[in-house]
């Protein structure tokens, strides 16, 4: 276990099977923590479920940093979009994008949607995975904008679609994060949404293999998801 990660299990003073089980579930099932909490009592462990939601604002970070040293590369034609994400009542917004296979490019989750917001998006996605050779956007004026202004600084430029027909299957593709984020009934805080967010994100990728395995290996969602800080 590498050593960051060893002190940051040794703080949480619980088993650390129990911890890492508690994170697995809250990020990779529609459940409410205080689902969570009867459900781990039922095993004859008590666990306050504001308990499970610090383990999470902590582990998640660095299963998500691990993970990213483990993805699969992608394909060269994206379909991005955003969805709405609810905290404090409010809308903020989840930009998404997948490549022609299905599989997840990259997430940003920004308190506006505008050109800004859009550009970091297109900024973070290019800088973690490589540059796309085509992206295709629906309607939005802001998300063309922000494609328009990075072809700009571009010796290549990227080829910008705009065609909500072929941007469903991004569209599909949010379900399945808000199928998770549902019972948890809105975020209270915009940092613990973004991180929350970002370990739904995270396990969402590994069930959709996503993930480098040795070769001639064939672990589970809830091994690969251990292995990253295991």
């Amino acid at each position: 276990m590498p050593v960051g990660i060893a002190k940051v299990l040794k703080r949480l003073h619980f088993p650390v099977d129990v911890i890492l089980l508690c994170v697995r579930w809250y990020v990779a099932y529609s459940l409410s923590l205080r689902d969570l909490e009867e459900m781990i009592a039922e095993h004859g462990i008590e666990v306050d479920h504001s308990t499970v939601h610090r383990w999470a604002i902590k582990l998640v970070p660095l299963f998500e940093k691990a993970f990213r040293k483990h993805k699969r590369p992608l394909g060269k034609s994206w379909r991005m979009d955003e969805t709405y994400i609810k905290v404090r009542g409010q809308w903020k917004y989840l930009y998404r994008a997948v490549d022609k296979a299905g599989d997840t490019v990259d997430f940003l989750f920004r308190a506006r949607r505008d050109k800004i917001a859009a550009q970091r998006y297109f900024e973070k996605a290019i800088d973690q995975n490589g540059a796309p050779e085509t992206v295709t956007v629906d309607r939005s004026g802001s998300n063309l904008a922000a494609l328009q202004a990075a072809n700009a600084e571009r010796e290549t430029p990227i080829r910008i679609r705009q065609c909500k027909y072929l941007n469903n299957i991004v569209e599909q593709d949010h379900r399945a994060i808000k199928r998770i984020v549902k019972p948890m009934m809105g975020f209270k805080d915009f940092r613990c949404a973004r991180i929350i967010l970002s370990g739904i994100e995270t396990m969402h990728m590994i069930r959709k293999g996503q993930m480098r395995v040795k070769k001639g290996t064939h672990p589970s969602a809830a091994e690969q998801f251990y292995s990253l800080v295991m």
